[in-house]
């Protein structure tokens, strides 16, 4: 079972022995990290890569540590850097702190005192957020730059726009950013804008008077009234009309509605959240949707990653799944667990529904194994056999970007060889049993079952 993603670091030090020897340490400690001897190389690795803490040393052959932090700052790259030095100074350490290093430590580093240093920024770096953001599940890279984004921007008035695809929990993210807000205790009012036809959206976003359109029997709030005071979701912000498109314009510029029926102007006091799956861009190149609107509404955005994306944090989503379905049954249809190899496979998979889908095949899952550990069989055909992501399909070398051949299909050999043949999968697989699998051009359920056969 694939676990979280380690924490990256990039060492940036043309001492040799200290990039080597300090490497080693880290690599120890569980982080993943990487070595540059130089400023400019150093730079190079960061335009290409992200890193979760970079380590520079302030004295190096050519540019120094000061100006790659300088020009980092610059370019607006705010990863935590720890500041190295063998010529410790108060003028340097203040001067690298003034340039927005997040600490300074002096060499030769005494181990401890480093990996306590490590742990400190790190830690420091991490979003604080509380019960807004704990239906937001994952501890990936790409999670940890959400979870920073929302508390960046929740404690502003900012109007965000959140971008990401169908079922990835655009909703969450915008709860999580109204109730980590200052906004909290007012309402927070969620509208699909492309579940309405025109004429209902409008009324149900800015109210109607009395008579207004036929079965308009009482004067309504709209929406954006229900709101005031707190926030408003608007979900699929780019399926409305151009004529929705320019009330809404009006809404976020003016902070007042009217009522459909009625030419009296109501003002609004309401943070704006919307999002979409669309590509707002091409919509804005093809005159779709309005340019000044796309403007207003992406103040700040929140890109959210597709599941087949974060594929670390199955785990977590599959044991959170569960315990949300023991939760709504009666104890004698409660699951205990789901096993490493049924999530060995869910991790295989490529989830064009992304966490909505994963919810639905935990359910699914728990429905079929009859309160029993769900096993790789319970999955759905469509998981246990359907298409693999490709950074699974082809291992290591879609890491390294390099081209690969059609994966071969399975012929199964004579028993001996086949089991020699398993267990070499296996090990050259590190254990990765959806590795091993692709590796033998057989299917995960197979392998499973091959395992099994085998007692291996």
């Amino acid at each position: 079972m694939a676990v979280a993603e380690k924490p990256r670091i990039l060492i940036i030090d043309d001492d040799r022995a200290f990039r080597v020897g300090t490497g080693a340490l880290l690599a120890d400690e569980g982080y993943e990290v990487d070595a540059e001897p130089g400023g400019d190389q150093g730079l190079e690795r960061l335009r290409r890569d992200r890193y979760d803490m970079v380590l520079l040393d302030l004295k190096m052959q050519g540019r120094t540590g000061l100006s790659v932090l300088e020009e980092l700052r610059g370019n607006g790259n705010d990863v935590p850097v720890l500041m190295l030095t063998g010529y410790a100074t108060v003028d340097s350490a203040v001067q690298a702190l003034k340039l927005g290093a997040d600490d300074y430590i002096t060499k030769p580093c005494d181990n401890a005192v480093l990996r306590s240093k490590i742990k400190s920024v790190l830690a420091r770096r991490e979003p604080v957020l509380g019960a807004g953001a704990a239906r937001l599940v994952g501890s990936t890279a790409k999670m940890r730059d959400v979870l920073r984004a929302i508390a960046r921007v929740a404690p502003t008035e900012s109007t965000v726009l959140v971008r990401g695809a169908t079922g990835t929990g655009k909703e969450l993210i915008a709860r999580a950013i109204h109730e980590e807000s200052p906004r909290r205790s007012r309402a927070f009012v969620a509208v699909n804008c492309s579940a309405l036809a025109e004429g209902l959206l409008e009324s149900e976003l800015f109210g109607h008077a009395r008579g207004a359109f036929t079965g308009a029997v009482n004067e309504r709030k709209g929406m954006f009234e229900e709101a005031n005071g707190g926030s408003i979701f608007l979900d699929e912000i780019g399926d409305v009309s151009p004529a929705m498109q320019a009330r809404l314009l009006r809404v976020l510029q003016e902070r007042e509605v009217v009522r459909v029926g009625t030419a009296r102007p109501v003002q609004v006091d309401v943070r704006v959240i919307a999002a979409t799956h669309q590509d707002l861009e091409a919509m804005v190149e093809s005159g779709r949707f309005r340019k000044d609107l796309y403007f207003r509404l992406k103040v700040f955005q929140v890109r959210v990653p597709e599941l087949k994306d974060r594929l670390e944090d199955i785990p977590q989503l599959a044991a959170w799944a569960l315990a949300r379905w023991n939760e709504r049954v009666e104890p004698h249809r409660r699951v205990p667990a789901i096993t490493d190899e049924a999530v060995e496979v869910m991790q295989a998979y490529d989830w064009p529904g992304n966490v909505r889908e994963l919810i639905s095949v935990v359910e699914y899952a728990c429905i079929v194994c009859d309160g029993k550990r769900i096993l790789p069989g319970h999955l759905p055909e469509e998981v246990r056999e359907g298409p693999q992501p490709s950074s699974v399909a082809n291992g290591a070398d879609a890491r390294k970007g390099e081209a690969r051949s059609e994966p071969k299909r399975y012929q199964a050999p004579d028993a001996n060889a086949e089991r020699e043949a398993i267990r070499t999968a296996l090990e050259e697989a590190d254990g990765n049993r959806t590795k091993a699998a692709a590796a033998l051009g057989m299917g995960r359920t197979t392998l499973w079952q091959k395992l099994k056969e085998y007692g291996l």
